[in-house]
């Protein structure tokens, strides 16, 4: 074997070593950098309220998922796959927002639809506090300035390692999280921990939790449950078991006397919207429903009085185009029957995130 011949093997098998000592690294790396999130953690209510709620009153609830600020009309996000009616199969391409400008915009516009619509509570999802992927802007303190005249907790949903791929677009290391606002007095917050995936997806995906937060109303209380369930969930064996869970938690606290709202971004059709919207996709893998039946007793969807107009959520495999884009409403809220509800979808055009808001109406009934 000439000089030459095995200076190129030599060449070879140290660019392979040098490969597999780097991604055995990294998923040492990922392993070890792992831990879910502590469950049953109560949480911190800050700028708390002196006023208490009453039975009989009308109320508003917003919730929106904010998509930490990413994406815009013109976003697409790599874990999103989608295929055309024709069979064009479409894959996303980014990992984070496409500037931290872009970003400050998206988030101010999407908190600003929530001031514009002034409502007694908020949920919000995929809310940024120090993450890669939204250029470490702040968005708990720029919803805090915004908002000053609320009560608010912030529940950590999704502490990653750093993510390298997308390559062209790493989607980098998050902290992120869920919030829940309020013009009134809050008794106590906790987050609960939902049943998540064991495998490798468990490494890009969020550790997906409820947040419940009491206030007192006359000898019982309101029970406030922000929800971000699972999308990514293949053969959708993770949010059977999220779903369970929370049927059961909620069937307890109704069963006490207890006046329960969930509201959020449920990643499931709720209310029978597959088909509704024109596309030219056909329906994604990641699409379930949640049917009447899957609820407990006593528990009910406020489907929106425009659910054929407005729909909650965008596929993201392509950038936003009337028409185009699969939609659906996995946004919303379940209500115990003491709860006296009417919902509407707010039609943002998906202008600041690849989610329309929520708003719903309710009191408490006697």
């Amino acid at each position: 074997m000439s000089k030459i011949v095995k200076r190129i093997v030599t060449a070879v098998l140290a660019a392979v070593g040098l490969i597999v000592f780097v991604v055995g690294g990294y998923v040492i790396y990922l392993f070890v950098d792992y831990e879910r999130i502590q469950d049953n953690l109560e949480l911190a209510i800050n700028n708390n309220m002196t006023s208490e709620i009453m039975l009989g009153t009308e109320y508003t609830i917003m919730t929106y998922n904010l998509g930490f600020g990413a994406y815009d009309r013109e976003f697409s996000f790599f874990m999103d796959v989608g295929d055309s009616k024709e069979g064009e199969r479409r894959v996303g391409k980014s990992g984070k927002a496409r500037s931290k400008e872009a970003d400050l915009q998206n988030i101010n516009g999407a908190l600003d639809t929530i001031v514009k619509k002034n409502p007694d509570f908020v949920f919000t999802q995929e809310t940024d506090v120090d993450s890669d992927r939204s250029y470490h802007v702040n968005q708990l303190d720029l919803l805090r300035e915004k908002t000053t005249g609320y009560a608010n907790v912030f529940a950590y949903n999704f502490r990653s390692s750093y993510l390298f791929y997308p390559f062209s677009d790493p989607h980098g290391k998050s902290n992120s999280g869920m919030i829940t606002l309020s013009r009134y007095k809050i008794q106590s917050s906790m987050r609960k921990s939902f049943p998540v995936d064991t495998g490798i997806s468990k490494f890009f995906d969020l550790d997906r939790c409820f947040v419940v937060t009491r206030l007192n109303v006359s000898d019982k209380q309101l029970v406030l449950i922000n929800v971000h369930m699972s999308a990514y969930d293949e053969g959708g064996k993770i949010r059977a078991k999220q779903l369970k869970m929370l049927s059961e938690f909620i069937s307890e606290e109704y069963a006490k006397g207890n006046y329960v709202i969930v509201g959020g971004d449920f990643n499931h059709d709720i209310c029978g919207s597959v088909g509704t919207f024109e596309t030219d996709e056909v329906k994604p893998d990641w699409i379930a429903s949640i049917e009447p039946s899957d609820l407990p007793d006593g528990f009910s969807v406020a489907i929106a009085q425009n659910k054929s107009e407005v729909a909650t959520c965008r596929s993201c495999d392509i950038p936003y185009e009337l028409g185009k884009n699969y939609q659906a409403i996995v946004d919303g809220f379940i209500v115990s029957a003491n709860v006296e509800a009417t919902a509407i979808n707010v039609d943002t055009g998906y202008e600041f995130s690849d989610h329309n808001p929520v708003l719903l109406r309710f009191s408490l009934l006697s």
